[in-house]
């Protein structure tokens, strides 16, 4: 008996402990989201918060009221003053495959069930109708009418919550923690599709809530340009569109593309009385709101499912990047029945798609050397495309990873690219691995021209170049300080730090503070307008906060 206790406390400290470390990751993710940096893919973070659900669900003592799985993620900005939302905005509960969408209705036709016998019992028997014959999850799914389900595209955008007074555009509103957001009223005026006044009888107060996108295709020309004036290019829409509406100054987010679809109500007085979500959207299209037309109104599960296999092959099709589908139940009575929990409503979820996943040939394996010297190994792949974009270079992350999926040039191997984020190896083909092909071997010495010996400290999964003057070191330290999320130093890109390393112009990044800007006239291609704006943005980088300048540092450990 005593070494079964000890056996279940064992098991009980060692879940305590797995615990901890999800809460930290998934609330450090939160904020990396939010920020518009996001470190892994929507699926990995998805599998964390899974995790930690399952954890909780078996330990019940390990739940706390501060988990992330019993809050909305995200948070508000001190960048902007604080709006509480009258309604909260909550996240939504997922779906991965077809089996748990199916468990989702099952537990919609429980619940409504259940409150149908309850006001039978209590003599509302109207509602749900049929509700106390007790014969079980059956007799309920015979029973009570869903009413249908509206399927909206999961836009990969920036909630946000927009208010109308009386017609007019009053306020708008990041959803931040979902309690309280940023005002970001004065950026959100810019953006066209945002009208400054509805059309028709307009009620007392409209508040209406969906998402600040980019679209792709104004992405890419964004991109093609940054790459002319020798920039670097910006990673995914996503992230974009998040970095455009936070900008302090508003003429900064009006001169980015950005665009807004929306999907519900927030706070509203003086509206019609509606009978289902599709009345909601039919009206706010109505009102001159943007409602994007792919929305379809299910008659069944069947059906939804329908739906979702034509959307999910149809993803890259469309001009805004979608993640998934969203379902919800029609009838607005069905929904005030079954009512939220802490994080999301019980009537709707998100059908998440599954990750794109694509086979090419491994072409080689090269390594990278960042601005603190760790070496990183990346993969060179025969072009291909997947998750939207042509992919041909993908992360390993480090030895232990590419000798635990023992990939090797000239392997066939799949690439997964989930998120907009890093690409990603995930393992090789090995049916179609020629015979004898050699596995690879990490680097003794480091890429660039001084060859210097590359090391692994011991329990440390990383390998390091530890030669001061190593040229590659010397750039990509300067880059991360002049970054977006750094310093902040438009124009300073990685061609033009090269070309201020390489003519001894500057060694590390406090050079820039002193550099001689009559000498950098005489650079090919670096004019006064020029100048005179790089001048600029380094003045502007000395108001950064403390927390940029640490990031910007980089400081190893």
């Amino acid at each position: 008996m005593v070494s079964q206790a000890a056996d279940a406390n064992s098991k009980l400290q060692d879940a305590a402990e797995r615990a901890s470390e999800l809460r930290q990751a998934i609330l450090r993710h939160d904020g990396l989201y939010q920020s518009g940096t996001p470190e892994i893919p929507d699926a990995d973070y998805d599998a964390l918060i899974r995790e930690l659900f399952a954890l909780e669900e078996a330990h019940s003592e390990l739940q706390t009221t501060d988990s992330p799985t019993q809050k909305i993620a995200g948070w508000a900005s001190d960048l902007f003053t604080k709006v509480t939302h009258a309604v909260p905005m909550m996240s939504l509960d997922n779906a991965f495959d077809e089996a748990e969408l199916s468990e989702w209705h099952q537990r919609i036709l429980r619940l409504l069930g259940a409150k149908a016998r309850q006001d039978a019992l209590f003599g509302d028997g109207e509602a749900g109708g049929g509700g106390d014959r007790g014969a079980g999850e059956e007799s309920e799914s015979a029973t009570i009418e869903l009413g249908g389900f509206v399927c909206e595209p999961k836009f990969d955008g920036l909630a946000i919550s927009i208010r109308y007074e009386n017609g007019r555009y009053a306020r708008a509103a990041t959803r931040g923690d979902g309690t309280e957001g940023e005002d970001v009223t004065a950026n959100v005026a810019t953006i066209q599709s945002v009208p400054r006044q509805l059309t028709g009888a307009a009620p007392a107060v409209l508040e209406v809530r969906g998402e600040i996108y980019l679209p792709i295709s104004d992405f890419e020309e964004m991109n093609k340009q940054r790459e002319e004036e020798g920039l670097d290019r910006y990673a995914n829409p996503r992230n974009t569109a998040a970095g455009s509406l936070r900008q302090k100054d508003p003429a900064a987010t009006a001169a980015r593309p950005l665009a807004f679809w929306c999907y519900t109500l927030g706070e509203h007085e003086g509206t019609p009385d509606f009978a289902g979500h599709s009345d909601v959207l039919e009206y706010l299209k109505q009102a001159g709101l943007p409602v994007n037309d792919q929305w379809k109104l299910c008659a069944d599960l069947a059906e939804v499912k329908e739906h979702l296999a034509e959307a999910e092959r149809t993803r890259h099709d469309h001009d805004w990047e979608v993640d998934g589908v969203v379902v919800k139940l029609n009838s607005l009575a069905h929904q005030q029945q079954l009512g939220v929990t802490s994080r999301h409503p019980r009537w709707a979820i998100a059908y998440k798609f599954a990750p794109e996943e694509k086979s090419t040939k491994l072409l080689d394996i090269s390594v990278s050397v960042g601005g603190k010297g760790k070496a990183t190994p990346f993969a060179e792949l025969e072009p291909v495309f997947v998750g939207g974009s042509t992919v041909q270079k993908a992360t390993l992350h480090n030895e232990d990873q590419v000798r635990l999926k023992d990939v090797r040039p000239g392997d066939v191997v799949v690439v997964r690219k989930a998120g907009d984020v890093i690409p990603e190896v995930l393992r090789p083909v090995l049916a179609e691995r020629p015979k004898g092909l050699p596995q690879w071997k990490f680097p003794e010495t480091c890429p660039c021209p001084l060859a210097a010996p590359l090391t692994r400290e011991e329990g440390d999964a990383a390998h390091y170049c530890t030669e001061p003057q190593c040229p590659s070191q010397k750039w990509r330290a300067i880059k991360q300080f002049a970054s977006r999320k750094a310093m902040n130093i438009e124009g300073l890109g990685e061609e033009w730090i090269r070309k201020l390393v390489d003519a001894e112009m500057i060694e590390d990044a406090a050079d820039l503070y002193s550099l001689d800007y009559d000498a950098l006239i005489e650079m090919d291609g670096f004019g006064e307008k020029k100048r005179d704006s790089l001048r600029e943005q380094l003045e502007l980088s000395k108001q950064r906060s403390l927390g940029q300048l640490l990031f910007a540092l980089n400081i190893r450990h």
